[in-house]
Parts: C-alpha cells; sequence; structure tokens
C-alpha cells in the first residue's frame, strides 16, 4: 500500500481515507470543525457524538461503518491510478461508547489496530468483539499488530469493571450522610455510572428549608451540562440531573478533581470522592492524618517474570471477596477502573491473533512500554522480531509522537528508546506526580499507513 491511502487517528497527514477509533481528545488531536481532508470513517456512536464534539463540522465527510461487519472499501493508487481493494473488519474495542478496533486486509496481508481497548473475559461486549475477530481472522495470524500498550506491564493487574463497581456502591453506602464527587472524563465509565444509579435506586429523602417540606425522589447522578446532553445521545434518559438538589452524587470533569476541591466542600458539608482509573495513583502516608504522593500502583499484580496465565486469569470470582481501592486522602478514593486491557488481557489477546509484528500505538511519551519486552517471550520470539525488524521497504509507518512528525520511523526494536523521554515531574490537580500514564494520555496518537509491500 503506497503512502498516502490511509491514516487511522492522524488528522495532519494527506491521505484518501481516514479512520477513527474513538473521540477522546488523544485521538483527536488535529481534527477540527474545519478539518476538510477526506471520508472519515468510524462507528455509529462515534458518528452520533460528533457533532457535539466538532461544531460547523461537514457531516458529509462521515462514513458510517456498522460494527460486527466487514467491508470493501477501493482506493486509488497514487503512483498508478490504478484502484486497489482492501476489507476493513471494525471490531467492538469496549473501550467508551464508540470505540472499535480497524482490522485491514489485502494483497498486503493483515493490519491490526486495536486503539484504545479492554479486552475483558467477562464482559459481554468484549466477547462479541472476540467472536468478530476470531471469525475475520479464520484461523489466521497477524502481519502486524498496532497494539493498546497502556498497561502493557506485568504489575498491572486489574479486576474485572463490574467487581470494581460493585466496591465503589460499597463505598457509597458507607457514608449515607455524605455527598459523593466522581472523577469522570467526558467520554466513557457510563456503565460505571448506570451500575451506581440502579444499585442506589433507593428513595432519597431531600428536605428543602423545613423538614415538613421533604420530598422523595429515586436517586439520580448529576452531571455537568455537556455531560448531560452525550447521555441523552446515547439513550440514557431519567437518570442523570443537572439539578444538584436532586442528588448527593455527583459526576464531575476529571480536571476539576482536586484534593483541593474535595477540602473545601467539606467546609460547606461531609465530601468524599472517588478517582475510577488504572492510572498509578497512591501515597506514602508520612504518619497516621499525614498523607503525600508516591509513586506506586493501587492494585500491584505479580512481579515481572513471575507471571503465569494462572496468576492473571481476570475473573470475577477471583476478587469478590477483596477490597480493590486505595485511600489516597483522608477524603478520596482511587479503584482500579479501567477501560484499557491490564496485562493478562493483552497475554490473551496476543495470543489470539499471533502477530508477525507488533508496534505499542502508546509511544510518544515517557510512558512508552514496548510490547514485544513483555509478549515477546509467548511467540516464536525469533520470527517475531525478525518481522518486528523489516526494513522501510517492506513496513513505513508515520509515528504520531512529537519526535518523529515529518519523517517515516522503521518498525524495529529500538523505538522505545527513540520515543523515550526526561519526566517532566510536573504534579497533577490531583497532587500526584504526572509520570507514565497521565501524560502519555494527553499525547497525539495515531498512525500513516505509508508503505506495505505484498508478502508482509
Amino acid at each position: 500500500m503506497e503512502k498516502g491511502m490511509i491514516s487511522v487517528d492522524r488528522w495532519s497527514e494527506e491521505s484518501q481515507a481516514y479512520f477513527l477509533t474513538h473521540l477522546h481528545a488523544d485521538h483527536t488531536k488535529g481534527l477540527s470543525s474545519n478539518w476538510r481532508k477526506g471520508p472519515l470513517f468510524c462507528s455509529p456512536i462515534t458518528a452520533k457524538l460528533f457533532p457535539p464534539k466538532f461544531p460547523d463540522f461537514d457531516l458529509s465527510f462521515i462514513r458510517v461503518l456498522e460494527i460486527g461487519t466487514s467491508h470493501s472499501l477501493a482506493l486509488l493508487s497514487p503512483s498508478s491510478g490504478s484502484k486497489i481493494t482492501f476489507h476493513v473488519t471494525v471490531i467492538d474495542a469496549d473501550h467508551c461508547p464508540g470505540a472499535v478496533m480497524f482490522l485491514f486486509e489485502g494483497e498486503f496481508g493483515r493490519l491490526l489496530y486495536t486503539g484504545d481497548f479492554r479486552w475483558e473475559g467477562t464482559s459481554e461486549r468484549a466477547l462479541e468483539g472476540k467472536s468478530v475477530l476470531v471469525e475475520a481472522l479464520k484461523g489466521g495470524t497477524v502481519d502486524f499488530l498496532y497494539l493498546d500498550n497502556t498497561y502493557c506491564n506485568p504489575s498491572f493487574l486489574f479486576p474485572p469493571r463490574e467487581v470494581v463497581a460493585n466496591q465503589v456502591v460499597k463505598i457509597i453506602s458507607a457514608y449515607p450522610d455524605h455527598d459523593v464527587i466522581i472523577a469522570i472524563n467526558t467520554l466513557g465509565k457510563e456503565d460505571l455510572l448506570i451500575h451506581i444509579a440502579k444499585a442506589l435506586n433507593i428513595k432519597t429523602i431531600l428536605v428543602i428549608n423545613e423538614p415538613h417540606l421533604a420530598f422523595c425522589w429515586p436517586l439520580k447522578i448529576w452531571v455537568w451540562p455537556e455531560r448531560l446532553q452525550t447521555m441523552h445521545l446515547l439513550g440514557f434518559h431519567g437518570i442523570f440531573t443537572t439539578n444538584t438538589s436532586l442528588t448527593r452524587v455527583r459526576a464531575v470533569p476529571m480536571y476539576s478533581f482536586s484534593i483541593n476541591t474535595l477540602e473545601e466542600l467539606n467546609k460547606m458539608r461531609p465530601t468524599i470522592g472517588i478517582m475510577p482509573s488504572g492510572l498509578p495513583w497512591v501515597v506514602k502516608r508520612l504518619d497516621q492524618n499525614d498523607y503525600s504522593v508516591g509513586s506506586l500502583k493501587v492494585f500491584q499484580g505479580p512481579k515481572r517474570g513471575t507471571a503465569t496465565d494462572q496468576d492473571h486469569v481476570c475473573r470475577n470470582q477471583k476478587y469478590e471477596d477483596i477490597s480493590p481501592y486505595t485511600k489516597l486522602h483522608r477524603y478520596i478514593y482511587s479503584v482500579p477502573y479501567s477501560d484499557h486491557s491490564c496485562f493478562s488481557e493483552l497475554q490473551e489477546f496476543f495470543k489470539l491473533v499471533k502477530p508477525m509484528n507488533i508496534r505499542g500505538i502508546v509511544s510518544s511519551s515517557t510512558c512508552y512500554i514496548d510490547p514485544l519486552y513483555y509478549l515477546g517471550k509467548l511467540s516464536d520470539s525469533d520470527k517475531l522480531i525478525e518481522g518486528t525488524n523489516m526494513k522501510l521497504h517492506k513496513l513505513k509507518v508515520d509515528e504520531s509522537g512529537e519526535s518523529s512528525q515529518g519523517k517515516s520511523v522503521c518498525c524495529n526494536l529500538s523505538i522505545g528508546a527513540r520515543f523515550r523521554r526526561k519526566s517532566s515531574k510536573k504534579i497533577s490537580s490531583l497532587g500526584v506526580r504526572s509520570g507514565r500514564v497521565t501524560s502519555t494520555r494527553r499525547s497525539k496518537r495515531g498512525v500513516s499507513i505509508a508503505e506495505i509491500a505484498s508478502g508482509v
């Protein structure tokens, strides 16, 4: 495939076709209301959420691809002008509403771009995605895999999201006289909020000025106005509100969630905060009443080199009797509710697709974890390394890191070192040092498929 034909989550390149995995900001950097480069392929839900995200965007550029189906597309060769046909299969990524993976197949071979994804063994959506992928592969393998390597390290072991959601309900129930704020982004974590609303759907007594003017309401969850619009577009009605007087549970933007905010709120009313994230938030306790930020992980699995398949089986029953949360501050809980795959899930995914070549999509900050380092031993390592060290005439990829803009990068094993940078050591609003993952999620991702020779 020649240069200038396909780009995935990359919006600055000139291509004939553009593919968007989902609407999180780190995958849409460079995409704007004025963007007019060419047809943009995405899932139906992503297309529905597009107008409020990009007002005045020319929707005639959007091409909707149904999830779970294979689509035949034709582009023109820039050099010869001849038609080149390939197939793309759209697979549910179980990350956030509308998130998908793209499996490209043609004379160049098979290329799978996961975008951000959660390969959770207990998730119905992930199981449906697996069924689609297995059917598309038909027992074959993937020639090149672009993998969500956010947590590609044996240290990261997350419980299933349902288990963590139950723990969040327990935390909220333990504070019946407290307001609760939950930090979320502009898209994602909807299932968690729905779970909380259903589990705590008891009649809440609200007193307005005088005790005798009390009303009973079913529990709702407060969200900010833009988030409420998103919830309605996703079909969630009657559960969320922008009226703070109707609920003690509020979902707030991640940027507004901080220790200072919780301390100020507690001057007015008892309030706890919950941070649902796979990020390694922790604190070092200096004494019984003093907390300061540290750098350990919230929920840590076996150390490197000791992981086995049995150790990493993420199943609900394994976690039911444990409490996968950390109290960061007297007002704040952190829970490992992640929409990215943990290491054991990445292992399972890797074994399924059996890639000849692999590259992590998170490569433009200090946190790059070369997937081959931990996953290579699961395959025929000589064969995988040989494939991943292909020269430029076999496969050129324009990576999305700032340091690679304007040049093609060979798919080789030095890519991790090539993209590593010194940590800025900035402190986040929660007081947690911005490190491995926080800086990454703000980075721009994506690839421009520049050249794939037949026979890869």
